[in-house]
């Protein structure tokens, strides 16, 4: 099979996406770079944090001079004079303490929020074939969950990372020059706890990237039903659908049980761990109060200070556990941040630069960054005509791993020529159309715009100058005006209202309380669906665009109206190259070129009069619809 041009081709892009993973610590600490514009919060939480925990070694060896001073000696005034200043140190130390909260919660937030713009930019980016593997659910979760669970991982580290270590070597400082004696009870259990903290975390982290995964496929059924709620009812399958979704949180809830109950499971055993070192403390410290080589004071410090290792440690716990879980967040975060987009622009790709008098918009090379170049020695690409070609073109979702959607290709479309394209259900026609702005990328040959293939071009460039119209139109929250000059915000309300007219979607519109100016719901939900695909037609009228396809975009449509629009887009496609994907033989009769599809390949092309006399695919079309080819063809 001939190749008219080198390929990238098109699987190449996700090879990211399949390599091996890392830890979710690296994840975690990859992500860490979104800290970085709030460092000064970054810093300050700890700092407060220091103070707390200060204040809080101080408190135990003043209540030894309170028991063993004060109390033993019938000291009044040194209790008080002492309590007064353990009061003092708490004070301070919960001034610290709350402002490393404060300032952890401002760095946390600041955190989430740059980290789910830059996810959000990130999904912009990719190209349909990462979509198509990283469904809706699946980012909605990331985008939402996955980023609470490392924001709130990142408040706790600010405000336990210094704690933790501090109170720890602190408490185990202190506790050791109160008692030598009783020291080495921490030989024991420090072991003890951490082989706890081993034990957990290794059986929670893989049950925290499960609970995610399952909560993927709770927010994809929940999504699925949402916008499918009018199917549901007209199927009366509420109740199929109700039980569907029982199930599917079932199975959230059945591990996020079993993932809460292996946490849970470390709270008892450290609390176990604790009680056995509090009595081994007063076991052994009885022993020596009644030698007296150790005073009660003393025995109640130790207590204290071992109560805050202890708990430290267990903070270390619960610390390590969130960030188990935070860690598996990040891994799922980081699986789409490091996506490459499968369809990406070529360094040099060509992008506007200006207006060229009498020639369109001018085009030149960016330079790879897609930044724009100065012009000096680079390429220039004058303004689209609406010339396209498919060039021997082969393609196949997910790149060799699949059969081919099209083979071999052959199709020129001259500037101001209407394209139609039919074909069954499969035969690839949509996938033909999605080529020419680059959607996916062909896996052999080539698709040239004006003669320049559309990879040498910059893709904003590119799509700039197409104008589509899809079968099932998604329109967006905001008004009709809004909704119609969504593809080019800057165009006029003369312009807004003559793409509704052609497109004819003005008489509805104007009966509407607002007008232009009606606030439309959700997925347009309160408009019909023939309403609801005009305006996507409107919209794609609007952009003035050098090459129009309108893919499937009347379907819903009535015959009398679908006639209308095809009247007044009749002098508008003139000026502008004009792809149609239709159903219906009436909508491609006028056509200056029908092309029939069959399995990926170009069976038939030809005016209308000249399939019916050369394609029996094209006339079994003609006759299921339209009556006896015979006739026709004699009226022809």
């Amino acid at each position: 099979m001939p190749k008219t041009h080198s390929t990238t081709k098109q699987g190449e892009g996700k090879s990211s996406e399949r390599a091996p993973r890392t830890s979710g610590w690296a994840d975690m600490a990859a992500l860490g770079k979104f800290v970085k514009p709030y460092w000064y919060w970054a810093l300050l939480a700890p700092l407060f944090m220091v103070v707390e925990v200060w204040m809080d070694l101080l408190q135990p060896r003043l209540i030894v001079d309170i028991v063993d001073v004060g109390i033993a000696n019938g000291q009044l005034d040194v209790v008080v004079n002492t309590g007064l200043k353990i009061v003092g140190l708490a004070l301070i130390g919960a001034v610290g303490g709350a402002g490393c909260t404060v300032f952890a919660v401002l760095a946390g937030f600041g955190f989430g929020t740059d980290l789910r713009d830059a996810l959000y930019r990130k999904v912009q980016s990719l190209s349909f074939a990462n979509l198509d593997r990283l469904e809706t659910g699946k980012l909605v979760t990331r985008l939402t969950n996955d980023v609470t669970q490392v924001q709130n991982a990142l408040m706790m580290l600010l405000r336990i990372m210094v704690r933790v270590p501090l109170l720890l070597v602190g408490s185990l400082a202190m506790a050791i020059s109160t008692s030598l004696q009783l020291s080495p009870l921490f030989i024991v259990l420090i072991p003890l706890v951490l082989a706890i903290t081993t034990f957990i975390i290794g059986r929670a982290f893989p049950l925290f990237r499960q609970v995610q995964d399952r909560l993927d496929g709770l927010n994809t059924v929940t999504q699925e039903n949402l916008m499918g709620v009018r199917v549901v009812k007209a199927f009366v399958r509420g109740d199929h659908e109700i039980t569907r979704f029982k199930k599917t949180n079932m199975d959230l809830m059945t591990l996020a049980v079993k993932a809460g109950r292996t946490v849970t499971l470390g709270m008892p055993l450290m609390m176990l761990a604790m009680n056995m070192g509090l009595v081994g403390v007063l076991w052994f410290g009885a022993r020596y109060v009644a030698a007296g080589t150790l005073q009660v004071g003393q025995i109640l410090a130790f207590v204290n200070y071992l109560m805050r290792t202890l708990f430290s440690l267990m903070m270390l716990s619960w610390l390590v556990l969130a960030f188990s879980r935070a860690g598996a967040s990040a891994t799922r975060i980081r699986e789409v941040m490091d996506a490459e987009p499968t369809v990406q622009n070529r360094p040099g790709a060509m992008m506007a630069w200006g207006k060229a008098p009498g020639d369109g918009v001018a085009l030149v090379a960016d330079g790879g960054n897609g930044a724009g170049g100065n012009g000096a020695g680079t390429a220039v690409w004058s303004g689209a005509q609406g010339a396209v070609a498919f060039e021997h073109v082969t393609f196949a979702y997910d790149g060799e791993e699949h059969e081919p959607v099209l083979t071999d290709v052959n199709l020129t479309a001259k500037p101001g020529e209407m394209v139609a394209i039919m074909g069954a259900t499969g035969s690839g026609k949509s996938t033909l159309v999605h080529l020419i702005p680059r959607f996916y990328d062909v896996l052999e040959g080539r698709v040239t715009l004006d003669g320049t293939d559309v990879r040498d071009l910059d893709m904003g460039t590119l799509r700039r100058q197409i104008g589509m119209a899809f079968q099932e139109p998604i329109l967006f929250s905001g008004t009709i005006r809004d909704n119609i000059r969504y593809g080019r915000p800057e165009a006029t309300d003369e312009e807004v209202e003559a793409a509704a007219r052609m497109a004819q979607a003005h008489d509805f519109i104007v009966g509407f309380e607002d007008g232009y100016d009606t606030v439309l719901g959700q997925r347009g939900v309160n408009l019909s669906g023939g309403q609801k695909q005009r305006l996507a037609i409107a919209r794609a009228l609007a952009m003035d665009p050098a090459v129009l396809i309108l893919d499937d975009s009347t379907s819903s449509v009535d015959v009398e109206t679908e006639a209308a629009i095809q009247a007044a887009l009749a002098g508008f496609a003139r000026q502008r190259t004009t792809f149609v994907i239709a159903q219906r033989v009436s909508s491609v009769l006028t056509a200056d070129k029908i092309v029939v599809l069959d399995r990926g390949q170009v069976a038939a092309e030809g005016t209308h009069t000249e399939l019916l006399a050369s394609s029996p695919i094209y006339r079994e079309i003609f006759d299921s619809q339209l009556g006896d080819g015979r006739l026709s063809r004699g009226g022809d």
